[in-house]
């Protein structure tokens, strides 16, 4: 262990509070030797699982907190109390001991944001005292409740908060000293002192860390100022004149409070009796409820399902169909998914049922003849040859990811269903942040900074409109941004703290589509958020966090296009007498060719945008493979192989292969590669892997 763990900690996740990402401080610790540290964020615990991880991956013993805000009443009052400190609250540091105490901490937190919330997310002392087990206190920074009386001399007042958490916490209540040089921590070490020994309560020493390394003060304090609306000159704002918010060595600790040397040694027994580790990997899928009528097994219930739905998809199903359908529901059982598409079938049938327009499939998914037959989907695997491992690989036990559209108008009754028929409490949305990408930091900085607005906009423009952008990728791009350092030294500021900010988390939201459903209680596995302003509940976790943690996540999403489908259907048998099934229209009817071939596909979706209109034009479509073709080939990357398609199609250029074995694969796109499933068709038939294998080389080409 090292000599001294730090024990007080925000990262970026402590939004526009703390300038400093897990990967900053986990880099910051390799430098100084340290191999354990605490990450207790501002209220909330939006940081718990990245930072696990880094910490996991990095050989770092992870101690999950908070930095908690406690009502100085009931955490449900909502007014201000002009004789007491600020907006009623006090801050409280809580440090996660065992298993227990991580689900207390998430049951606290969860509270302070969905009945707690004024300003801030309170909890308050009973709340604390019901959850207490398993977590240890101590009494925080200057605007915890017996530092801020400690440091205005105020003994008895100290004495009376730190008796109260004493009685709730026992020998887990610790005194904590800080020292940035600022006169009211150094008065409230007077006060501090005497508490612990009057009252026996240990002490520990903390820096109140909000960065990485010295030198990135600046930058924090002008992120603090982006939080707060202030320009970096405004003289009415709270300032972090002091640079000493940052992860510091046991050395530096050792000089500040060597005169209190228990309170070092004290980190280390509180590190090393925090023990938790997070349950990564495993699923944790809902109960489907099976109708009582039925003594049948998940598995078994759903190969019911299923060949109920085979004899209606395929009426005289051959050899080859039926195999394949074996073979699903085998990898299905192995993979322990049955709940998964029970679920997903069971909501897709009641929007049907209800007439809300649902979409016939997107992604991966659709390569799935069991999501066919169960009517999740509507597109025939078999008939464009579709790969089942795409979607599911045996070899990679990941949750299963159906994306659904839903016509806009009906989505919200359908999340209302899963509500009723899973509870109320175990269903939420997902949350989702906002991070200051390469423009926005330059906009957010220069803004603090009191540039001239034309100047930082001129500037921010010199920054190419690419995906994934970064400043340091911009300046090796572009000369003349990279030239604007060396400009003035506002510039210069301007550009070294705004590549220091860049990709901080700077808002939350919540996510367009996401759902997540849990076994029981949502606040048994996550942490619960509510949105100030449009009140909406969510995880605290993120998306990829929740699928990490084996919740069944899934993307309902609102197409308005499903909306102007139904509207039209409906008018034209309101107007016409006609009825249309949009299942089972002609795809062979070439007067629609004929009109995408002119362009005319303003409001079709994915093919409304004037490049895909010029490039419709040229490529001419005869039949549904065409269109299929373009849609795929429409995006960076697969974009420079459009003008060959276009021409080995209308003949003038000729159709060649690397291989002849490639023909069979290639013919339907005339040679060029063009779906993932030829990538994995080619793994199989020339390089001799099985389709698993495949995927795994069709993941990798993925991600570049």
């Amino acid at each position: 262990m090292s000599e001294f763990i730090h024990l007080h900690n925000h990262t970026d996740y402590s939004l526009l509070d703390a300038a400093q990402s897990i990967d900053m401080m986990c880099d910051r610790l390799t430098d100084i030797n340290m191999d354990s540290i605490a990450v207790t964020e501002h209220g909330n615990l939006f940081s718990l699982v990245p930072f696990y991880q880094s910490a996991k991956k990095n050989g770092i013993k992870p101690i999950m907190g908070c930095e908690v805000y406690v009502a100085t009443g009931d955490h449900k009052d909502r007014h201000i109390d002009k004789n007491s400190k600020k907006w009623n609250y006090h801050h409280l540091l809580l440090l996660v001991q065992n298993d227990i105490g991580l689900k207390n901490l998430i049951k606290l937190v969860s509270i302070g944001f969905l009945n707690g919330f004024y300003y801030k997310p309170r909890v308050d002392k009973d709340l604390i005292r019901q959850y207490s087990e398993g977590l240890i206190c101590s009494s925080g920074c200057l605007a915890g409740e017996v530092n801020y009386y400690a440091s205005i001399d105020d003994y008895e007042n100290a004495k009376k908060a730190a008796l109260d958490y004493k009685n709730i916490f026992g020998d887990r209540f610790f005194l904590e000293l800080q020292n940035h040089g600022i006169k009211e921590e150094l008065k409230s070490h007077k006060v501090l002192l005497k508490l612990s020994k009057d009252l026996d309560i240990p002490l520990i020493a903390t820096n109140d860390n909000h960065y990485a390394f010295e030198e990135h003060w600046e930058s924090h304090d002008i992120l603090f100022c982006c939080g707060m609306g202030k320009f970096k000159s405004d003289t009415d704002r709270h300032r972090y004149e002091h640079e000493q918010f940052y992860i510091k060595s046991a050395d530096e600790m050792y000089d500040l409070f060597k005169k209190y040397p228990s309170a070092i040694e004290n980190t280390l027994k509180i590190a090393e009796s925090c023990d938790v580790d997070i349950p990564l990997g495993e699923i944790h899928l809902p109960e489907f409820p099976i109708p009582a009528e039925s003594s049948n097994s998940p598995d078994e219930y759903l190969e019911n399902l299923c060949m109920i739905g085979l004899k209606d998809r395929y009426r005289d199903p051959s050899p080859v169909i039926i195999d394949r359908l074996k073979y699903e529901l085998s990898v299905i059982k192995k993979m322990g998914f049955a709940g998964y598409f029970l679920i997903t079938q069971d909501f897709v049938k009641y929007a049907k049922d209800s007439r809300i327009p649902v979409g016939p499939g997107r992604g991966s998914a659709v390569g799935s003849i069991v999501s066919y037959c169960l009517g999740i989907t509507n597109v025939d695997p078999m008939k464009y040859n579709l790969i089942f491992e795409r979607f599911l690989n045996p070899h990679r036990v990941t949750m299963p990811d159906i994306d659904i559209d839903f016509c806009i108008e009906g989505r919200e009754k359908v999340i209302q269903y899963i509500k009723e028929r899973y509870g109320e409490d175990s269903v939420a949305q997902i949350i989702t942040f906002g991070t200051m990408k390469a423009k926005g930091s330059i906009r957010d900085v220069g803004r603090v900074l009191g540039m001239d607005y034309g100047e930082v906009d001129r500037v921010a423009k010199l920054i190419p409109n690419e995906p994934k952008m970064t400043l340091k990728k911009a300046m090796s791009v572009n000369q003349e941004f990279k030239d604007i350092v060396n400009k003035s030294d506002i510039h210069k500021q301007l550009i070294e703290n705004s590549t220091i900010l860049e990709g901080m988390h700077r808002h939350a939201s919540t996510h367009a589509a996401g759902i997540v459903i849990t076994p029981g209680s949502l606040t048994d596995h996550v942490p619960l958020y509510k949105s100030a302003n449009s009140k909406d509940i969510a995880t605290q976790y993120e998306m990829g966090s929740l699928e990490d943690l084996g919740l069944l996540k899934m993307d309902f999403l609102g197409l308005r296009n499903l909306t102007v489908i139904d509207k039209t259907i409906k008018a034209i048998k309101s107007n016409h007498g006609v009825d249309i099934d949009i299942e089972s229209i002609n795809l062979n009817d070439q007067k629609v060719y004929s009109l995408f071939s002119k362009g005319k596909t303003v409001g079709v979706f994915q093919f409304e945008s004037s490049g895909m209109q010029e490039y419709l034009k040229k490529l001419n479509p005869t039949r549904i493979e065409d269109l299929i073709a373009m849609n795929s080939l429409y995006r960076p990357g697969p974009m420079k192989n459009i003008p060959t398609f276009i021409s080995r199609k209308e003949g003038s250029s000729p159709i060649s292969y690397v291989h002849p074995s490639l023909e069979p694969i290639l013919k339907e796109t005339y040679g060029i590669i063009v779906y993932q499933e030829q990538v994995m068709q080619i793994g199989l038939d020339i390089g001799g892997l099985s389709l698993p294998e495949s995927d795994e080389m069709r993941r990798a080409m993925g991600k570049k």
